[in-house]
């Protein structure tokens, strides 16, 4: 660890040696690395340090079992082996380090800061018990704000105990702490109330709510896992924040007085954004935030200009199935440009994430390469409410409807998991790349919700509830799939496991449908896009 003054290294201090804890925390969800206000002492989170591993069998003269084979849970996809966080507060003077006690050792602390003039540690506290469940792309996991007194040593709660809350952060006045609230479970990526709390009232307010229509102004709600450490403009008065807003990616201005929320996008102080769009790589702009009142005067100056692909085109679309869907969708089509009228290009299809997470009209790699090889790219996202969280059974998709415009096909008999799976199976003339495909549904949360159910930790899946996610699952469907299909999974994917792939790769072959699987060493599938298009001639 070393610590640096005006590029001068002060002190450098071996962690290992001192041994008071495990590996640091440097991952967003738990890790944070924060000065104290007097600039003496530096907040971080650590792997809670195990005992000394004993050999499992001690010898026959004592008869007794060591914990060589001892088995940790950690925390999921890309958090492995990060099992209990603790606290840690080092003084630099003394080089010291101290492991905050008083936590409830059922809560792993997380995303952690000073509070007002030093007396304590506010944090996000996730409850571990009965297990952990994966935590990097599952924003929806009970957790709240709680706050611990350096003095005394007590532990306090500070929002919900029924909710999933994350990134607090405190105004540049110490005096309130916003931070996003979610239900638990339901959704991975749902929408979000931005909640504040006052330090000095003790006071908890929502000032924006959750979102279930979009509102009359366009607004659709919070649709964002994580707010900027500096969200908070100079004045303690507006939070900045970046969420998705239908297709695209906007910039949003919060007045936590009133809850009005404005858009920058179109038209803090100083901020540095990103900018692109499907057909353009990004670029770096600057812009001083105006004063309440005038923030559709917004201007922006470009650092750096980036071309735009001039032989691809792009559009959003938006449409409403025929019932019993009541909802609007919003799909992102890439093309090549120069094409003949009339005429019909292969097509990929891309839902990955659906309905658990959102595409935006942004710059992507891996969908501007095929659009220049003479494919057409569809990126389709569901409603996340229309799904099961509101009709137990859907008989059309909004891709499927999108693309049944372009090819037409008979509606499947029921919604299912895998829309990858739906178009595969009915539409014999398409080609696509099936990034990852769940066949079984069995034994994951995220399947009983899929199902029409609720989920709780201590559930006992009863045979209704068994048939009807096989009735959903792909695997149940797997005779009508007549087109080629491409499978790519992570060989050490926790989110999808990569037997499920097999299975599904086996009962196509049975079928004798023509089937080729990539499987990537990694947690998470990197397609690589020239093996993709080789593969989609099938």
């Amino acid at each position: 660890n070393l610590i640096w003054h005006k590029n001068k290294k002060l002190k450098c201090l071996n962690l290992t040696t001192l041994n008071k804890h495990g590996k640091v925390y440097e991952d967003d969800q738990f890790g944070c690395m924060v000065w104290s206000h007097s600039e003496t002492h530096l907040l971080y989170v650590a792997e809670k340090k195990r005992p000394k591993t004993e050999l499992y069998f001690q010898g026959p003269e004592t008869g007794l079992l060591g914990q060589q084979f001892e088995y940790y849970e950690d925390w999921g996809e890309e958090l492995v082996n990060k099992s209990s966080p603790v606290l840690c507060v080092l003084d630099i003077e003394g080089s010291n380090i101290t492991v905050l006690e008083g936590i409830p050792t059922n809560i792993s602390p997380g995303q952690a800061f000073w509070a007002p003039n030093n007396t304590g540690l506010v944090f996000v506290g996730w409850w571990h018990e009965p297990f952990r469940l994966g935590l990097k792309y599952c924003a929806n996991r009970r957790s709240s704000l709680f706050y611990v007194d350096l003095a005394s040593g007590k532990c306090e709660q500070l929002s919900s105990n029924s909710s999933a809350v994350c990134s607090p952060r405190l105004s540049p006045d110490n005096c309130r702490i916003v931070y996003l609230e979610c239900g638990v479970f339901g959704p991975h990526q749902q929408c979000s109330r931005l909640c504040m709390y006052d330090w000095y009232t003790k006071q908890t307010r929502v000032v924006v709510d959750a979102v279930q229509r979009a509102r009359e102004d366009g607004f659709i709600g919070i649709y964002s896992s994580m707010l900027s450490p500096y969200c908070w403009s100079a004045g303690s008065q507006r939070v900045l924040m970046s969420c998705a807003q239908r297709c695209h990616k906007d910039l949003l201005v919060v007045d936590t007085s009133t809850g009005e929320v404005t858009s920058l996008t179109s038209r803090i102080d100083l901020m540095v954004v990103s900018c692109s769009s499907p057909n353009c790589p990004p670029d770096l702009r600057v812009g001083f935030l105006p004063a309440k009142g005038s923030e559709n005067k917004m201007s922006w100056v470009t650092l750096e200009e980036t071309q735009p692909q001039a032989d691809i085109s792009w559009q959003t679309l938006n449409f409403s199935p025929p019932p019993p869907l009541v909802w609007t969708f919003y799909v992102i089509l890439l093309k090549p440009k120069e094409m003949t009228a009339g005429s019909k290009l292969p097509l990929i299809v891309m839902a990955h994430g659906s309905p658990h997470s959102v595409l935006v009209s942004e710059w992507f790699l891996s969908t501007a390469v095929p659009c220049k090889m003479g494919f057409s790219v569809l990126l389709g996202e569901e409603q996340l409410q229309c799904l099961p969280y509101t009709l137990k059974s859907v008989h059309q998709t909004h891709d499927l409807a999108f693309i049944q415009t372009l090819y037409p096909c008979s509606p499947p008999p029921g919604h299912g998991r895998s829309l990858p799976r739906h178009i595969s199976r009915c539409m014999p003339g398409v080609d696509q790349a099936c990034k990852r495909i769940l066949p079984s549904l069995v034994f994951v949360f995220r399947c009983m919700v899929e199902a029409g159910y609720e989920y709780n930790t201590d559930i006992h899946l009863e045979p209704a509830i068994l048939e009807q996610m096989l009735n959903k699952s792909p695997i149940k469907h797997v005779s009508k799939v007549k087109t080629p299909v491409l499978l790519m999974f992570g060989e050490d994917d926790k989110l999808v496991p990569s037997k499920q792939g097999i299975e599904y790769y086996r009962a196509l072959k049975a079928l004798q449908v023509p089937v080729s699987v990539s499987v990537c060493p990694q947690i998470v599938v990197v397609p690589r896009i020239g093996w993709i298009i080789q593969h989609l001639s099938l």
